[in-house]
Formats: structure tokens, C-alpha cells, sequence
């Protein structure tokens, strides 16, 4: 059995979506553990122990704990192969997909943190830094965007013909574009490939679960 320590509103919901896709069910295969932010429960010496970037997810497994959400969907995919949520069979196939949620982990959700995280980076008492980092926002995100849009996105799905854990990665942070100041006009595909995700079953029971 899996525990997931999450919080609403974050990449953890790209795993959560791929539990339901490979036909976990909650309370028998994986249990979740919710971290409040607003009480600062990252932080905390408790969840420290399990994940000292002191972040969300992180995974609890059998043989121990993983963080980063690239790799956690890649073994959700990997464990579970009669799911077909990742090229396993291709080697060069699977690099793609890797080389995806690595850019998206990397790149885009970073660019989209320094919105309302800009102390990562620069000082918290350093105004017009974090301003500076907010206000780049909307071109740093949208020019993510824009290269998934023209030069990543396969179609219909990420990696072409078949979906894949890079489908709920892309849906999770695509949530929050307006948010980031991006112009949905800007990227259809993008947007077509999010109201697909959005209509899917597991999509919805994952959003629903990660608020219950």
C-alpha cells in the first residue's frame, strides 16, 4: 500500500489522477495524507522526516519514499504496466515522455512559483525582487506554454496516439495558466487537451478525492 502526502491545488494531483488511472482504489491500495499549508504543516519536524524539501508530494512506498513528481509517475507507470500509461517497451519512447514532465517539473512549474514564491529565490524582504519576479510571470510561463504548444504537444494527447502519465502532469499546472496571466487564445491545443482531461472520469473522482 501507497501514502501520498498532498495538498489541494498542487502537482500532486498529477499522481493522484495516475492512481485512478491504473486502477488504484483509495483505502486499498494508497492512502492519503493531506498537509495544511496554511499551518505551516510542511515545515513541521513530522513530515520533515518524510520529506525534507519540505514540499508536496511526496510518496511513501514499500521500499521506501520518492519525491519529485516526474518520478513518481514514472513509477506508477512502470508498477503498473497493464495500465499502458507509459511507452515501456520503448526505450527512446519513454525518454521522450521523461524528457516532457522533466521540463514540465523544471521549467514551467517554476516559472509559474515565482508568482507567489519568489522567497525561494531572493530575499523575502526584498519588494521590488519579488515584484520583479511576479511581473515576469505572465512572459516566462507563456513562453513555456508556447513551446509545448509548438514544438512539444503531439496530439490528440502529449506523446501522440496514446495517453500517458504526461497527460495528467500537462492538465495539473495547465489549471492555473490564467492565473499566471497566460492568454488561453494563445495555446488551443493546450486548451483543447485540458477540457478533454477535464471530462474524464478519473480526472474527476482524483479532483474530487484530493478535496474530500
Amino acid at each position: 500500500m501507497f501514502t501520498m502526502y498532498y495538498a489541494p491545488d498542487t502537482c500532486a494531483l498529477a499522481t493522484l489522477i495516475a492512481f485512478k488511472d491504473a486502477g488504484l482504489a483509495a483505502g486499498v491500495d494508497y492512502a492519503l495524507r493531506r498537509v495544511d499549508f496554511s499551518r505551516q504543516e510542511q515545515r513541521a519536524p513530522e513530515y520533515l522526516k518524510v520529506n525534507p524539501k519540505g514540499r508536496v508530494p511526496a510518496l511513501v512506498t514499500p521500499r521506501g519514499i520518492l519525491t519529485e513528481t516526474p518520478a513518481m509517475l514514472a513509477f506508477v507507470a512502470q508498477s503498473h504496466p497493464a495500465a499502458a500509461l507509459a511507452p515501456l517497451d520503448d526505450p527512446f519512447a519513454f525518454a521522450e515522455l521523461q524528457a516532457f514532465n522533466s521540463f514540465i517539473c523544471s521549467s514551467l512549474h517554476v516559472a509559474h512559483a515565482h508568482r507567489m514564491r519568489g522567497h525561494r529565490w531572493v530575499d523575502e524582504n526584498d519588494a521590488a525582487a519579488i515584484k520583479a519576479m511576479q511581473d515576469k510571470v505572465p512572459d516566462s510561463v507563456g513562453a513555456c506554454y508556447d513551446l509545448i504548444e509548438t514544438g512539444m504537444f503531439k496530439g490528440p494527447w502529449v506523446m501522440g496516439a496514446a495517453y500517458t502519465v504526461a497527460d495528467p502532469y500537462l492538465f495539473t499546472l495547465a489549471q492555473w495558466l490564467e492565473q499566471d496571466g497566460v492568454d488561453p487564445a494563445r495555446i488551443p491545443k493546450v486548451m483543447d487537451h485540458r477540457a478533454r482531461m477535464a471530462a474524464r472520469a478519473n480526472v474527476k473522482a482524483a479532483i474530487a478525492e484530493e478535496y474530500a
